[in-house]
């Protein structure tokens, strides 16, 4: 059998069929297919193609185990080896009939976030059939080329869709990280940089009508911050709550940041989390998960919980929500 049927299940219940060649991938054959899901390295390494095979017999190629939980694949490096039935973690809405826009920007500002964080915003240079405007759902993410290579990282949009094309990150510096490298080595004001995107399924479900919390980690506030601007933009009276979590308090989002956020959404509550803080620390000691927990036990009512932080923060969101047994409803995006 020179040719395999793949089957992929949405999370909203949507199937999309196709063949796939003996010896091709997954990815590949949606692409040819004229079906663009959520991915960005091609090469087993970044994660963001993952979804589970229901039904089917396959074989993996190399790929970075520490990107995938227990039953997963990473579609860019799974080849069917006989029919498959394939269940992906997001809508049909997110599955794209059409390339991923490739666009130029520029270095406008780097300044520092917070400890081992930058705040870069690039500005996208005017484009004969898109313009200069930069559309997007908030919560999605972009991928950066670094110049001179074919690396490229994503990383999630913190501000909203606008007319003069500017895109705001919030970039944890890595340790070793070859982006991070490129920001903190040789990046300066006026670098060009290659855009791709927007992509991703990490949005919000603007249909609910159910109180919403946001639970962040690290540079994870950056889709979040999004999803709060929106909501404040459009003066969102539903009942909402935001949590972010970090070890120490010099690496807490920046209080102007809270404060905008509280002052466009008046019904918000916040908790800021610290692991380990000083001793004259006010707020919630703990992790996110645990002020989630916390949160949780104030109130009987099902919630919608959007999460984008480090696999082990969503990890342990999972099992809480498991023992907890409630109606809650996660959506979660691992950093």
């Amino acid at each position: 059998m020179s040719e395999r049927e793949v089957t992929l299940v949405t999370r909203d219940g949507a199937e999309l069929r196709f063949p796939c060649a003996a010896k091709d991938n997954v990815l590949a054959a949606s692409e040819a297919a004229g079906y663009f899901l959520p991915a960005m390295c091609h090469e087993g390494t970044c994660g963001l193609c993952h979804a589970r095979v229901t039904e089917g017999k396959y074989t993996m190629g190399p790929h970075n185990s520490a990107a995938l939980q227990g039953g997963e694949v990473l579609l860019c490096r799974c080849e069917p080896d006989e029919n498959l039935t394939v269940a992906l973690p997001y809508n049909q809405a997110q599955v794209l009939r059409y390339k991923v826009p490739v666009r130029q920007a520029v270095i406008e500002s780097m300044e520092p976030a917070w400890q081992n964080a930058v705040a870069l915003t690039l500005r996208l240079q005017p484009d004969p059939e898109q313009g200069q405007a930069v559309e997007f759902s908030p919560g999605q993410y972009m991928e950066l080329t670094i110049p001179g290579t074919d690396i490229r990282r994503a990383y999630s949009l913190a501000n909203l869709p606008n007319w003069e094309g500017r895109l705001d990150f919030l970039i944890r510096l890595a340790p070793h990280g070859q982006f991070s490298t490129f920001l903190r080595e040789q990046a300066k004001v006026g670098d060009a940089i290659t855009v791709r995107g927007p992509s991703g399924s990490f949005i919000l479900d603007e249909s609910s009508v159910r109180p919403r919390c946001f639970v962040g980690g690290g540079c994870g506030l950056a889709p979040i911050l999004s999803m709060l601007r929106h909501l404040g933009e459009f003066q969102d009276s539903q009942p909402t709550h935001l949590i972010f979590g970090a070890n120490r308090e010099s690496e807490l989002v920046p209080q102007s940041d809270v404060e905008a956020v509280t002052a466009a959404l008046p019904q918000i509550g916040v908790t800021l989390a610290v692991s380990a803080p000083e001793e004259n620390w006010q707020g919630f000691q703990g992790t996110a998960p645990a002020a989630l927990d916390a949160f949780l036990s104030q109130t009987d009512e099902p919630i919608d919980i959007y999460a984008c932080g480090p696999p082990k923060m969503l990890e342990a969101i999972e099992i809480l929500l498991q023992q907890r047994n409630r109606d809650d409803r996660l959506i979660a995006e691992r950093l």
